[in-house]
């Protein structure tokens, strides 16, 4: 009996010093995402199935960090003296800054070490984040700006319900059919409205062929030093749209960002409205059955511009924390999040592009696009964009966009007209450029 206990004894002190050695063998990784609510769920969910697959090698331990500002301001911040965390979740405007800060390490180096195939990624989707051919950092979470629109309002308006507006020319048109006015003449449902949101402007000024920003609208061998929207035209076109959308009534304004936008939509306020790709699965919950969502491309301003959309959302920064081991378990975790399944699931969760080529052809996928069809539009609008229309890179921009909004908002109450809103536009997002590069030569 006692040889008995003596064996178990020793077999549990072995159990026990195995597991230990393989907790010390385990490597630590922290996770900083910006992605709330049901997108902060389907995060928790994908990390706690690369930690169930990887128990005692690698476990990631995420914290949610508030809004994309907040998570770039934070890495600003504690970067100046050690790196806060392994992976952080940054938005596309955050991109330039990220470069220049020099506190990242570019997935590219990962790639050619290990000789990742890169094609596995959406090409449109990775031209983003690449800049001299070097991609710096893993897109994750991407999306682009749809056309949304009310079907059933537009058959009881005699309207094609297949047949979206592609510009502001059949905007207008349409929106006068849908407009809907009580006996007393007042409007109870506009045709068309949006929000006052940065990222359409730069949208639009990509839709016509035009750079936001001089040097290669930003991915040139040195910085933006200035933009270029007032001298090509892009701001004056954009703002006199606005403009015109005030003075014929055809909308009443819907504030800053795109809350209101999205608010008026669903309850049938308006018909028409602008909104990310990644808007899509809310909308559908919301709406439920009051009415049949239809959509269409991002429209653009004048009816013969030839550009493209660029994609918005975030990606997935591997910081250069000076831990080997930390940095390829850091781009193990990566290679996961971006894997076909964990990217299907993504996309049913969400409503953001799946952003690995596979993962078209799970039938997952494939099931989420037969649930949620209007999905789709957004598919065949990225790969029709080319991707010379890749979209802009600037230090300032969270500032800039801020800034279209505000001086947007200036030119629709009436303080200021279209020609002084884009030089006073213009002169400020300068001002903003010149103190970054001065800071940071």
């Amino acid at each position: 009996m006692k040889k008995l206990l003596s064996l178990v004894l020793s077999i549990a002190m072995l159990v026990s010093l195995c597991s230990f050695a393989q907790a010390e063998g385990e490597v630590e990784l922290t996770f900083w995402h910006s992605m709330g609510g049901v997108n902060g769920e389907a995060i928790a969910k994908m990390v706690e199935d690369f930690n169930t697959a990887n128990v005692g090698k690698i476990k990631v331990n995420t914290e949610y960090q508030g809004t994309y500002d907040d998570a770039i301001n934070k890495i600003q911040a504690a970067g100046m003296s050690a790196m806060p965390c392994d992976v952080v979740q940054i938005y596309d405007i955050g991109t330039r800054f990220m470069i220049d800060s020099g506190w990242a390490l570019p997935v590219q180096d990962m790639i050619d070490g290990e000789g990742y195939d890169l094609s596995q990624v959406e090409p449109n989707i990775a031209a983003y984040y690449t800049i001299d051919s070097k991609l710096y950092s893993m897109p994750f979470n991407s999306s682009t700006p749809l056309l949304y629109y009310n079907k059933t309002a537009f058959e009881k308006a005699g309207l094609d319900p297949n047949t979206p507006p592609k510009n502001f020319d059949e905007i207008i048109e349409m929106a006068e059919k849908l407009t809907i006015k009580d006996e007393s003449g007042k409007v109870i449902q506009y045709g068309f409205g949006m929000g006052n949101y940065g990222w359409f402007f730069e949208q639009w000024t990509g839709k016509m062929g035009k750079h936001y920003v001089d040097n290669n609208n930003g991915r040139g061998a040195d910085p933006a030093t200035k933009v270029a929207f007032d001298e090509n035209g892009a701001a004056k076109d954009i703002l006199g749209t606005w403009k015109k959308l005030i003075d014929n009534g055809v909308i009443t304004y819907l504030g800053q960002g795109n809350d209101g936008a999205k608010a008026a939509f669903i309850s049938g306020n308006i018909a028409i409205t602008l909104e990310s790709t990644a808007a899509l699965k809310s909308l559908l919950v919301n709406v439920g059955d009051s009415f049949e969502i239809g959509t269409g491309y991002f429209p653009s301003i004048n009816a013969n511009d030839v550009g493209g959309v660029s994609i918005g959302g975030g990606s997935l920064w591997m910081l250069n924390t000076g831990d080997e081991a930390r940095q390829k378990a850091t781009w193990e975790f990566i290679k996961f999040m971006i894997s076909p399944d964990q990217q299907a699931y993504w996309n049913a969760q969400t409503g953001y592009f799946p952003i690995t080529v596979a993962t078209h052809e799970l039938d997952a996928f494939k099931a989420n696009m037969e649930k949620y069809p209007q999905f789709s539009t957004a598919i065949e609008q990225l790969h029709d964009t080319s991707s010379e229309y890749v979209g802009s890179l600037l230090s300032v921009f969270p500032e800039a966009r801020q800034l279209v909004q505000t001086y947007t908002e200036k030119l629709i109450n009436g303080e200021m007209d279209v020609d002084a809103t884009v030089t006073a536009l213009a002169g400020e997002i300068n001002s903003a450029i010149e103190i970054y590069n001065l800071t940071n030569e």
